[in-house]
Parts: C-alpha cells; sequence; structure tokens
C-alpha cells in the first residue's frame, strides 16, 4: 500500500490541492450567494455588473439595446432592437468557471508570484470573454432564436471552456513547477 501511495502521491496531491481549493471557493461564493433574496427576485451584485457590461457592449452595436431588471425572477432581461433576447441569471456570471480555473491552477503549484499574476489575468480574461460572450448570445438569438439550443447549450460554452483549457495548458506547460521539473531534465 505504501508503494502504490508513493506511485500516486503526485496526482493525490494534484487532487487533494483541487478539491480543496475547490471546496473552499465553492463555500465562499455559496456565502456571497447567500446574501441576495431570490424569491424577492434580488439578483447578486457581480451579476448585476456582468449584466451592466453587456448592455453596454450591446448598446456599442445598437443603440436600441439595453438591461432591465426581471421582477418575475432573480435575473437581468436583455433588450437588443427593442426585443426581449435573452436573460442574465447567477450562472451566466462565470464565477464558477472562474473558480474552477483558479482550483486547477492552485493544484498544479508554481511559485507564489507567477499563480498569483496567472490567476488574475486569466479571471480577468474569462470574465472579459464571458460578457462578450452574452453579447455576441443575445444578437445571435435575435437573428436565428430557432438555434437557442445549439447556441446556448453547445457553441458558446465550447468556446468559454476551450479557452479555460488553453489556459490550464498553457499553465502547466509553462508556468506550473511541473514545467520547470520537466525543462531541466
Amino acid at each position: 500500500m505504501k508503494n502504490l501511495l508513493l506511485q500516486y502521491k503526485p496526482f493525490l496531491l494534484f487532487l487533494g490541492k483541487f478539491l480543496l481549493t475547490y471546496l473552499v471557493l465553492t463555500i465562499l461564493y455559496q456565502s456571497y450567494l447567500n446574501q441576495f433574496d431570490a424569491s424577492q427576485s434580488e439578483v447578486d451584485s457581480f451579476t448585476q455588473l456582468v449584466a451592466n457590461q453587456t448592455g453596454r457592449v450591446l448598446s456599442w452595436m445598437d443603440a436600441q439595446s439595453y438591461i432591465m431588471p426581471n421582477l418575475k425572477e432573480p435575473s437581468i432581461k436583455i433588450i437588443y432592437h427593442n426585443k426581449y433576447v435573452s436573460r442574465i441569471i447567477e450562472g451566466c456570471n462565470a464565477l464558477s468557471i472562474i473558480i474552477l480555473f483558479i482550483a486547477f491552477v492552485i493544484a498544479f503549484t508554481g511559485k507564489l508570484k507567477p499563480t498569483v499574476l496567472f490567476i488574475l489575468f486569466g479571471s480577468v480574461l474569462i470574465h472579459v470573454l464571458n460578457v462578450g460572450r452574452i453579447a455576441l448570445l443575445s444578437i445571435a438569438l435575435y437573428h436565428f432564436p430557432q438555434y437557442e439550443q445549439l447556441l446556448h447549450g453547445v457553441v458558446f460554452p465550447l468556446v468559454i471552456y476551450g479557452v479555460v483549457f488553453s489556459l490550464w495548458v498553457i499553465w502547466v506547460n509553462k508556468f506550473s513547477l511541473h514545467a520547470t521539473a520537466t525543462t531541466k531534465k
């Protein structure tokens, strides 16, 4: 058993750090969300920020675009070309994806400064891409509402998760302690 643990020690350390980080960040995020009253259609402030930024991006493309609170559920309505095309809910704010990204980077340990900088850069990149994703999705839904399932369920998630995966590959190969160890050989 001891040989087995030694053999799989790097994987077990990765898994332990990943799960611990993911669990702690998820609990913190859930505590943050619990401050808002969903029964009163209250939207958390980060989702509101994402909605505001998405509305601003859409208004650059069409002056008849804006956002408005949804009084029936905790979401923000997106109006494009004076037509209600989509809504932003808590799950659209990409914080869960950012938590997943951070947990992976921390699990694949690197030096402190590059780790912090990569987490900050990656989180901002994911956020910016997410705002762009929501704006483009809203425009696409205006023009092609019949493809909602394909656009919302496949195309746009593929883009955001593809970027996260690419960031992980860059982290592991260029900045993690694993990358340093393999380049020395």
